[in-house]
């Protein structure tokens, strides 16, 4: 599995605090998901945030963040960020808090 584990990392630490978080391979990656739904991941080009479409134009309004494509195609509701924004806590927060907040929106998966 080819992702950067120091951006996995900090995305643990991000998270440490939020009861019901759980961790899960996915794409090659991983994904940090909340009551079954994706909050956010890291791939093997960086990290992603499931923002969701309501805020997908804001979040794409942070520097640094952009359209999230899979194998050519680009993921409605998520967004990529790139190292620099990933690193930078305020943009990293902006999202994380975007992200918690779509998947606490949503109804648990059992």
């Amino acid at each position: 599995m080819a992702y950067d584990k120091g951006l996995a990392q900090i995305m643990r630490d991000d998270l440490c605090d939020v009861i019901g978080i759980s961790v899960k391979k996915l794409f090659g990656g991983l994904a940090f998901m909340y009551a079954g739904h994706m909050v956010c991941g890291i791939h093997k080009d960086g990290a992603m945030f499931r923002v969701g479409k309501d805020q997908e134009a804001e979040a794409k309004a942070i520097e640094g963040a952009g359209d999230m494509m899979f194998t050519g195609r680009k993921m409605g509701g998520l967004i990529d960020v790139t190292d620099e924004a990933f690193v930078d806590d305020n943009r990293r927060a902006l999202c994380m808090g975007m992200a918690l907040l779509h998947a606490q929106s949503l109804p648990p998966k059992s």
